[in-house]
């Protein structure tokens, strides 16, 4: 079995953003940009750092050009930053961004719900970005939301999660990540879902994104890694949630699919040591035990020492 898995797997780090953006409590702008550093001190390759949102819809966020400028650029680390809008493009081009997300969802009402407009609204936004940001010398990754199911309208339509993930790579995304965004997928509708969208735009654009509310995650992101998946989203210390998706819990947690993948023999170039010592970090500064069940042993030992 282990011959059908990747050598390695791209982790793709989106504690910084997608992490933080759901805290009521504001942390400060000097713990986002520590954090930021050190995940990428751990050795993760992508971490998402922070959104171009507008501070009124998402205010946790409002400090985005000063997380940029914190952070600086580094030869081996890329930090994308999300961008839900041509205003929040031109802010993070100002800031120095190398590179940029876009989103939809595979839900009319989520969408409309979220970003206040349907999916093809949301097409021809993401094109308009996704055109802008290209001349821009800025690369693009698309994220589908709710791709196993949604939180109002229920089971989504495998068909519209390949028709979307289609559309975002002809607009000029480099890769698209399907989200589970309220935890709801199981391995085998993962699995399938990930054979379903390879098929339209091949599986080395695919990563995928799952949450960890019913706690399915590991063994969707096992079943996907057997599909030929070899990019995958995390978040540390299971950071996250989504403000507009009831009930939708934080992300798997980047220190368990390190573990796991390094306990398989999939490098990941990440030092779990220093991303465990990482989540520690974050979860002290927010003043809660960290979600991740690696790295809540690490907490019990720290606390038996001290």
């Amino acid at each position: 079995m282990t011959e059908q898995l990747p050598g390695r797997v791209k982790v793709v780090e989106v504690g910084p953003r997608d992490g933080l953006q759901n805290e009521q409590q504001q942390v400060p702008t000097e713990t986002k940009i520590e954090l930021v550093l050190r995940l990428a001190d751990a050795g993760l390759p992508v971490v998402e750092a922070t959104s171009f949102v507008s501070p009124r819809w998402i205010p946790q966020l409002a400090d985005a050009e000063q997380v940029m400028a914190g952070i600086g650029k580094r030869p081996d680390t890329v930090f994308p930053v999300l961008v839900p809008n041509i205003q929040g493009l031109e802010r993070a081009v100002l800031a120095g961004a190398g590179e940029i997300a876009v989103f939809t969802a595979a839900s009319e009402e989520f969408n409309r719900k979220n970003i206040n407009a349907g999916i093809q609204e949301s097409m021809v936004r993401i094109r308009g970005i996704a055109e802008q940001a290209g001349a821009s010398g800025l690369r693009v990754r698309g994220y589908v939301s709710c791709v196993l199911g949604c939180p109002y309208q229920g089971q989504v339509a495998t068909e519209t999660v390949v028709d979307i993930a289609r559309q975002l790579v002809d607009a000029g995304c480099y890769e698209v990540s399907l989200g589970d965004t309220i935890g709801s997928g199981t391995p085998v509708a993962a699995r399938n879902l990930v054979q379903s969208v390879a098929e339209a735009i091949g599986l080395d654009r695919i990563a995928v994104h799952f949450h960890d509310t019913r706690g399915q995650a590991l063994a969707n992101v096992f079943a996907c890694l057997e599909a030929g998946v070899s990019t995958v989203d995390a978040s540390v210390a299971g950071l996250g949630g989504c403000p507009y998706a009831r009930g939708a819990t934080g992300n798997l947690a980047t220190e368990d699919l390190v573990y796991m993948l390094h306990g398989m023999g999939i490098a990941t170039g990440v030092d779990l040591d220093a991303l465990v010592a990482a989540g520690l970090f974050i979860s002290d500064a927010l003043g809660r035990p960290p979600a991740s069940r690696i790295g809540a042993i690490a907490e019990r030992e720290r606390a038996a020492t001290t």
